[in-house]
């Protein structure tokens, strides 16, 4: 049965990384959720993609130059539809505490030695503080945090991002331990599915959003689907 992940919540139906798009993914049944983590300037985990504040908030300036307190008043309904009410950006211990997720993939985007050590020792620390650890599987496209995961984090699941297909994304993720592949659907092809499934990964294809292609992905057997419309791929995929 192919899993599915809720993009950055419910991204297609309300502002992206937000409580409210968050909730909307659980409303439509859907318990599995894939996010993004910044660290703001005083060291907490604030779950926004971009590492600036312009798209979403309209604000100037990196999230890493604001304090979380701050951040927590930024509306971040600018990233994307359907919100009435401002839409805060979110800290992930926010999430932890109201959010009854069964699997959280947390991306962590690229980032130097120094921020990716913080940045990984402090998700460790929140996942235990919410007794989720085995419900997290942190994944990056960087080689910096795959590194950091390893050397700190070693009972943390990892899982590598692959968005091209220059490397060999099936060597990458054997060589820092992966469990788990999120892979760019477009390098989705049976074989490279299957060779990655012998290698004992979970593979999860993004970002999915037409129901032919979630069936089409589906009967080629990918494990998961992550999807802007967490509901829509519910209905597609209900009777398979």
């Amino acid at each position: 049965m192919t899993l599915i992940y809720g993009h950055r919540g419910a991204k297609g139906e309300a502002p992206e990384n937000t409580l409210a798009s968050f909730q909307q993914c659980l409303k439509h049944g859907v318990r599995r959720c894939e996010l993004d983590l910044h660290l703001s300037r005083d060291g907490e985990l604030m779950v926004i993609h971009d590492p600036t504040l312009k798209r979403t908030t309209g604000h100037r300036g990196k999230v890493v130059e604001h304090d979380a307190a701050e951040l927590v008043t930024y509306d971040a309904r600018k990233g994307g539809p359907g919100a009435v009410q401002p839409t805060p950006i979110p800290r992930l211990a926010e999430l932890f505490e109201k959010c009854d997720f069964e699997h959280w993939q947390l991306e962590v985007k690229s980032a130097s030695r120094v921020r990716a050590a913080r940045t990984v020792l402090a998700i460790r620390a929140l996942a235990e503080e919410y007794n989720l650890l085995d419900k997290v599987t942190v994944t990056s496209s960087s080689r910096e945090v795959l590194r950091a995961l390893v050397r700190l984090t070693p009972d943390l699941a990892r899982g590598l991002v692959a968005e091209y297909a220059w490397l060999d994304p099936l060597k990458v993720a054997q060589n820092y331990g992966c469990t788990l592949l999120a892979l760019n659907w477009t390098l989705c092809t049976p074989e490279r599915l299957l060779k990655a499934q012998k290698q004992g990964l979970h593979v999860s294809v993004w970002t999915v959003n037409e129901p032919a292609l979630m069936r089409r992905l589906a009967d080629f057997g990918v494990d998961s689907l992550i999807t802007d419309f967490p509901g829509l791929a519910s209905a597609t995929l209900a009777n398979r």
